[in-house]
């Protein structure tokens, strides 16, 4: 028997969300909200940062990828049309039209232009 390891809450997702390549756990919790066209790879989790649910507001834009394992914890808001990278951990809010990689997760590329540290 084949068990999908996916918890994900009712009415969260928008249209056009897409889960890609099943297998791996993907978890969103309940408080949060994930825009249209939005897509997700295998990993994910969308969560709080204690063991203790505690009510924090995720919402996610339009047209988002989110890319392998990574991780969005706390009360977080993302932009639309923003790709979060494979294993990034997202703490914080994240503007419009942005890619994000990291431990935590920063700002790599605006507006299709890169960002220099």
């Amino acid at each position: 028997m084949f068990k999908i390891k996916v918890d994900i809450k009712p009415n969260i997702l928008g249209p056009g969300f897409r889960l890609y390549h099943l297998g791996s756990l993907v978890r969103i919790k309940k408080n949060c909200s994930i825009g249209i066209n939005c897509s997700m790879q295998p990993g994910v989790v969308i969560g709080n940062k204690n063991l203790e649910n505690d009510n924090s507001f995720v919402k996610i834009g339009d047209n988002c990828v989110i890319e392998i394992d990574a991780k969005i914890f706390g009360q977080v808001t993302i932009g639309d049309n923003v790709i979060i990278g494979a294993n990034s951990v997202v703490v914080k809010d994240i503007p419009d039209n942005c890619t994000v990689s990291g431990i935590p997760a920063r700002i790599i590329k605006q507006d299709g232009k890169p960002i220099k540290y």
